[in-house]
């Protein structure tokens, strides 16, 4: 199975909001695309809970006719706002006036479907005060309004709007009254607006600016299933949604409290509803990620979403033996596992211990073979927070990577790498499993890197005795971002890895650069804790297609790493094939920064001092990594410029890679030298520079050997110096002025 992130329907069936057919945004996930380029309709079948069809079975609202005049009126203003340029103020004004004139008909217009439109264009040129006195006026309705195929779009410009004023402070109490009676309005019947397709996307604006976190965000409508996978797997920095209040200060958190609360209290008796609707799923979603890192409220609102009984919750209790079954039931529906996945997510430590212990023990392997369930252990898995955690999960599915590559669960494996990886328990367990699951008795480690390239090619392959590189195939995804995460461990754990890539011949290592993702894995590699021998034996293979690389869109990073870890021979041959190129690559979107980073063009015109820079610039690079660095053997190794890629790499080890690099161009270029000052040109000296560097070097480490008391005592030192300065200055001039009038005084006795 290709990439089975993305093979279920995340979210189930598209909203189909938008009024002029191209349908908005609904699900956190819906309608993801597989990465093989399918789609899943495994629950199409099931588009709709039973409460939405009991909900849609209901006599729907019948909107009242709205008034000629009053349509013709209001057509003439929306020729006036759209068809003209008018001034802000005037805009205000003339759209003030209008939402006046609305007073009373604010349901009629709203839900119409052409003057809807009018009414949007108002709501968003109209000044604060007229905007609040439109929406306390149909606040009783607006839970109607947001219900409607029409009206949901008025609600949110509507919502919109008011976030808009958030920053203002002066009005801060205009717009907390005025949200204030949305809310009131809306929990007297949630259950309704929860799920409903167009209710529920309102509703989840609703909660995002209580929370005060603008409404178009991630946050409001989901991440894409790709920033997800790539947040869990370690591959990208992680915007945790417990920040999410850092990031727009202004909000109403007592409301958002009350809001969820009212909400869940007055849906409690439908909550088995809730679970399984695709639209509510969606709204709770959104409701535990505003209230993320409020443990409290989550310690209130996780359990009744679990669907604990009131008494268990009364007495502490989080989840009764008895509704395990039907918890682990649920988590193979596709609505409730999207839920779930959320719960982990942001659930305190203490929430999630007892989730682990009571719900997933003994059936985290049978969640994982699921379709749906399979998410929910991914979750589970890349939010564990300590060593027993990890051990828990080890226990169940360390022996199963095999199995689980067999029915395509390779996002599974890649989260129980990638959780290794970040809490640094099972590195080496991790490692042997993954090769061992791809690997035939007695069998050479050169194989591994290959087979997991091709995951679903090797396991579908009936004789994998006589498995050979496809040509014509397309790497797995899921595969090449298990190998990203492999080549983060240290060197001494993945040495079969190492030994695989590095046995790759030439022609696969291109292929696998033309690939995005396989790509990637060389780059990974490039930057890994292997050795710079074992890179470099990697790098000389591509000799003669660095040119053709680097016209690859994604070939310029590749080259740029490869350089890197190159030697001063190596460095020179890159370079000169791209010489062939300068032309055709400055004209590309990563040509010209590669050619800048690289000094192709100094290469051109004085080969023999690019030399001798290059030679300057590495000899420094050693020193100062020597110096700096950490004391392990593999690291020293290394090129100095490829450990950029640790992101736990000192802030002043930059700042002396750029004063290395300052100092190096300022000695061998004259064209950097100051402007005006004719100094004779200085003959490149890597040997002088080098100690001259050394030199910076052992002062720099001296004072960082001394630790803070060496630093309290220079500048005390600073200090003690700086008042004698001043002391031997007052007597100096005491001292003269005394001379002088002693001289004075001399003269007038002569005289």
């Amino acid at each position: 199975m290709v990439g089975e992130y993305g093979a279920r329907n995340h979210g189930g069936k598209k909203r189909g909001m938008n009024k002029k057919g191209n349908k908005r945004g609904g699900g956190d996930y819906s309608s993801q695309k597989n990465y093989d380029g399918g789609y899943d309709d495994t629950f199409n079948s099931k588009k709709f809970s039973r409460h939405q069809q009991d909900f849609e079975s209901q006599t729907p609202f019948i909107r009242k006719q709205v008034d000629p005049e009053v349509s013709k009126y209001f057509s003439e203003i929306s020729n006036v706002i759209e068809g003209t340029e008018i001034d802000y103020e005037e805009r205000a004004g003339i759209c003030g006036n209008a939402l006046e004139e609305a007073r009373g008909k604010e349901v009629e217009l709203a839900t119409d479907y052409i003057l809807s439109h009018t009414l949007q264009s108002l709501l968003e040129g109209c000044s604060l005060d007229h905007l609040c006195s439109f929406l306390h006026g149909c606040s009783k309705d607006f839970p109607r309004i947001a219900m409607d195929k029409s009206g949901s779009h008025v609600a949110e410009s509507a919502l919109k709007a008011l976030a808009m004023h958030l920053q203002d402070t002066e009005n801060y109490s205009l717009i907390e009254d005025t949200v204030t009676s949305i809310c009131q309005a809306t929990v007297l019947s949630p259950v309704d607006v929860m799920c409903d397709c167009y209710g529920s996307h309102v509703l989840r604006s609703l909660l995002c600016l209580c929370k005060g976190v603008p409404i178009d965000s991630a946050e409001s409508h989901g991440k894409k299933s790709s920033v997800v996978l790539a947040e869990r797997l370690n591959l990208k920095p992680a915007h945790s949604d417990r920040n999410v209040s850092q990031q727009h200060s202004q909000g109403f958190p007592n409301l958002l409290i009350y809001l969820v609360k009212e909400m869940l209290n007055g849906a409690r008796e439908d909550i088995t509803t809730l679970q399984v609707d695709q639209y509510s799923s969606l709204v709770l979603q959104t409701a535990l990620k505003m209230l993320s890192g409020n443990e409290e409220e989550l310690l209130h609102v996780i359990p009744i979403l679990l669907g604990c009984s009131m008494e268990n919750i009364q007495e502490g209790k989080l989840i009764d033996n008895n509704a395990v079954h039907k918890l682990l039931s649920l988590m193979k529906e596709a609505a409730f596992s999207h839920l779930m996945e959320v719960i982990l997510e942001v659930a305190p430590e203490t929430v999630y211990d007892e989730l682990l212990a009571k719900v997933f023990k003994n059936s985290i392997f049978d969640l994982s073979s699921h379709h749906c369930g399979n998410f929910v252990v991914q979750s589970l898995i890349s939010h564990a927070k300590c060593q027993n955690h990890m051990d828990l999960i080890w226990e169940e599915l360390g022996t199963k990577f095999k199995d689980l590559f067999e029915v395509g669960r390779s996002g599974v494996v890649a989260s129980i790498i990638a959780t290794g990886q970040r809490l640094h328990s099972h590195e080496t367990k991790c490692c042997q499993a993954l090769a061992a699951s791809v690997s035939l008795a007695n069998e050479s480690a050169r194989y591994i890197v290959p087979r997991i390239l091709f995951l679903d090619n090797y396991f579908f392959c009936r004789d994998k005795s006589n498995w050979n590189w496809p040509n014509d195939a397309k790497m797995h995804v899921m595969g090449t971002l298990i190998l990203q995460i492999v080549f983060k461990f240290p060197s001494e754990f993945i040495q079969a890895y190492i030994s695989s890539i590095t046995s790759l011949e030439a022609d696969h290592v291109l292929h696998a650069l033309k690939d995005f993702g396989g790509a990637r894995v060389i780059e990974a590699f490039l930057c890994s804790n292997a050795s710079g021998k074992q890179k470099r034996k990697l790098v000389v293979r591509l000799r003669g297609h660095f040119k053709d690389l680097s016209l690859h869109p994604s070939g310029a990073f590749t080259v740029e790493k490869c350089f890197s870890v190159s030697n001063l021979s190596m460095r020179e041959v890159i370079v000169s094939e791209l010489l062939d190129v300068q032309s055709e690559l400055s004209k590309t979107k990563q040509g010209p920064h590669l050619l800048r980073i690289l000094d192709v063009d100094g290469f051109a015109k004085r080969p023999e001092q690019w030399k001798s820079r290059q030679a300057t610039k590495e000899s420094a690079y050693k020193e100062f990594y020597a110096t700096f660095g950490p004391n392990t053997t593999s690291s020293k190794n290394n090129s100095f410029l490829s450990k950029t890629y640790h992101s736990s790499q000192p802030e002043k080890v930059k700042e002396m890679r750029k004063e290395i690099d300052n100092h190096v161009a300022t000695l061998l270029d004259p064209s950097t030298k100051p402007a005006g000052k004719h100094t004779p040109e200085v003959e490149a000296n890597p040997a002088r520079d080098n100690k001259v560097l050394k030199a910076k070097n052992k002062k720099r480490k001296s004072i960082d050997k001394g630790g803070s008391d060496n630093v309290v005592a220079s500048k005390t030192i600073d200090v003690h110096s700086e008042k004698s300065s001043k002391s031997d200055d007052r007597k100096s001039k005491k001292r003269h002025k005394e001379e002088s009038t002693s001289k004075s005084s001399k003269k007038k006795l002569k005289s």
